[in-house]
């Protein structure tokens, strides 16, 4: 029976999208997480009966045809760019954007890589890196004479001192963006690669025209919404316990048509 094929694509399908929820709700208090949500497409049709061939007589058309489905499956699990909340810190080095646009982070093999958390630190050698290591690009290095760091909201990085010297300015933080965001591939520790779909990345400075401001002493939160994901979790759910309805159902009429054989 088709029918039982056609339910497991949509158990499937339902398990898919519980997956991406499960990740968005383990991601909520993640710095700049930005949710996804499963996209599905339905499956080929089996046609029993053509539309808009002749009918009988040949007098006229079949106005509606016989076209069954054969189920659903994942076209994509797409990503949400949506701006996040700003959380206030405090801490001199975490920067967040306001806007688009991504940090340049420079990771293994000295390939190109970015983020939008801009949880920063210092290395011993005065570097400021991501909290795994990386270092930004283009490469800033805060003197160890150094109080304090100033970030505007361009990006240009200035080095305080205690004697009342003249701020020195260390650097500019360069920004990118793409053509399409949900393009890029997600790497984890909150990296993203850039893609043939995402396009080249055009590059600039906080303030441009298109691009985000920089903030300093916040950090951008997740874009997930606990109550959204939940309610669509409990919809998945029911999903999956009709398509399983539909399995049993099938099965319980399979099995009288076996007895009617015997």
């Amino acid at each position: 029976m088709r029918s039982l094929a056609i339910a497991a694509t949509g158990m499937a399908a339902q398990q898919t999208n519980v997956e991406v929820i499960a990740n968005n709700i383990a991601n909520i208090n993640t710095t700049a997480f930005k949710r996804a949500q499963a996209e599905f497409s339905d499956l080929i049709y089996q046609t029993e009966r053509l539309q808009g061939v002749p009918n009988g007589g040949a007098e006229g058309e079949v106005p509606e045809g016989a076209q069954i489905g054969l189920g659903t499956r994942t076209v994509a699990i797409r990503t949400l760019h949506r701006q996040g909340s700003l959380a206030q810190t405090d801490n001199p080095l975490d920067l967040a954007l306001d806007g688009r646009g991504w940090f340049q982070v420079v990771g293994p093999n000295a390939e190109m890589l970015y983020s939008r958390a801009g949880t920063f630190n210092t290395n011993d050698a005065g570097q400021v890196v991501t909290a795994d290591g990386y270092v930004v690009d283009p490469a800033i290095t805060v003197p160890p004479d150094a109080v304090g760091v100033t970030v505007n909201e361009t990006g240009r990085v200035f080095a305080r001192y205690g004697d009342g010297r003249v701020p020195l300015e260390l650097g500019q933080f360069n920004l990118a963006v793409f053509i399409n965001d949900t393009g890029l591939e997600a790497l984890g520790g909150n990296l993203f690669r850039e893609t043939g779909a995402s396009g080249a990345p055009i590059a600039g400075f906080g303030g441009d025209p298109g691009f985000g401001r920089v903030r300093q002493g916040f950090k951008e939160a997740s874009n997930v919404d606990p109550v959204k994901e939940i309610t669509e979790l409990i919809a998945a759910q029911r999903a999956y316990e009709m398509n399983s309805k539909v399995i049993q159902a099938s099965d319980e009429m399979a099995g009288v048509v076996s007895k009617g054989l015997r």
